[in-house]
């Protein structure tokens, strides 16, 4: 659909009602001084929105009447990074009248210790009902894949008949096969272990919180405090930049840890890694999943050097370039690579992905790598 602006734009059409309500609404975010301008690419757009909390507010109202939910959400976010209404968010009032989405939690983290007091709980509430929603989505499906792993992982060779699992014996024993008889002889049962309360396996989520890392941190979040609810799992968080936090005893509410990160700021991965490794007791039994995109501003070699004794030791070590919805960010190829030499392939990966990394990772098989697009 085209809607009109000034004088029509030539058309001779004039628009009415809804639709000049709507052409209204994109004009004050989208609304230029001249074509020309634009075909340019210049950044000092012209809008109807001003500085003014209470146009603002009306318009957040309007685009929400004229718009779908998912309309709404990128017309915010183009609304916060074309007219730097990052400001107006630290009010409580713009605060209950944007849609809540996941890059509206990363704006607000960002905002994070500038945010006033009076703002703050508001903040929190917007953040909740993001997080809730992500965890409603994900975490049945996340238990349940991993769940199933960790028993794969615990096989043992006699199994008793009720823990045998069938399709693994059989395979195992083809070789075996009796056409005669049309069975297989098996001479090898594969079995679950017997389920148990003791911790199996053991997580570090390493998490790069620069700026272009916001999705991510806020996914890995959720899926930590999924994690840390399993008790067969023992899972560690950790975030950094140029410091190191470890926010493991909050990971019981994830709206804790994300207001607990600080985005923004340089990258040492080195030292992020050195810290995850010294918490390393049972490497045979331990996954790290550094959740980065690998620009290092710390010592290079160290951080390759790190990694390859974590994985000589017997870590399955994963490098996620993002855990988001939005594909492969821009990212240091160089260091991809040489991840991808010490067998730790670099890669984007989806939520709805992440569960099946985990839980090949868990089992000490071939990581599901996706295919470049």
């Amino acid at each position: 659909m085209v809607l009109g602006g000034g004088a029509a734009d030539g058309t001779g059409c004039a628009l009415t009602g809804t639709d000049a309500a709507m052409d209204d609404a994109l004009g004050a975010l989208y609304g230029t001084a001249g074509g020309d301008a634009d075909r340019r690419g210049r950044r000092d757009r012209s809008a109807g929105l001003g500085g003014s909390a209470p146009s603002v507010a009306r318009w957040l109202g309007d685009i929400r009447t004229y718009f779908p939910s998912s309309v709404v959400q990128v017309m915010q976010r183009d609304a916060i990074d074309r007219l730097g209404l990052s400001a107006l968010l630290m009010e409580p009032e713009m605060l209950e009248a944007v849609e809540a989405d996941i890059h509206l939690v990363g704006t607000l983290l960002s905002l994070n210790k500038a945010m006033p007091e009076t703002t703050k709980e508001t903040a929190r509430a917007v953040v909740r009902k993001v997080v809730d929603d992500l965890e409603k989505r994900l975490a049945t499906r996340t238990r349940a894949t991993l769940t199933g792993a960790l028993d794969r992982s615990a096989r043992v060779s006699r199994p008793r008949h009720r823990d045998i699992d069938w399709d693994r014996t059989i395979r195992a024993n083809l070789k075996n096969y009796l056409p005669e008889y049309g069975t297989v002889v098996p001479e090898r049962l594969i079995g679950y272990g017997r389920a148990s309360q003791a911790v199996k396996k053991e997580v570090v989520l390493c998490i790069d919180q620069s700026g272009s890392m916001a999705a991510s941190v806020v996914y890995a979040s959720v899926f930590g405090a999924v994690l840390a609810s399993m008790r067969s799992i023992a899972t560690r968080l950790v975030v950094f930049d140029t410091a190191v936090v470890d926010l493991t005893d909050q990971l019981d509410d994830p709206v804790d840890v994300l207001f607990g990160t600080q985005l923004g700021g340089g990258t040492d991965i080195n030292r992020a890694l050195a810290y995850c490794q010294s918490q390393i007791t049972r490497p045979a039994e331990t996954v790290v999943v550094l959740i980065s995109d690998l620009y290092e501003g710390g010592i290079r070699a160290g951080m390759l050097k790190r990694v390859a004794a974590m994985k000589a030791a017997g870590v399955q070590f994963v490098a996620l370039l993002a855990l988001s919805d939005e594909g492969a960010p821009a990212y240091d190829r160089e260091h991809a690579a040489a991840l991808a030499a010490l067998g730790a392939p670099a890669f984007a990966c989806t939520p709805d992905l992440f569960p099946e990394v985990m839980a090949a990772a868990l089992e000490k098989r071939p990581i599901p790598v996706p295919d470049p697009v």
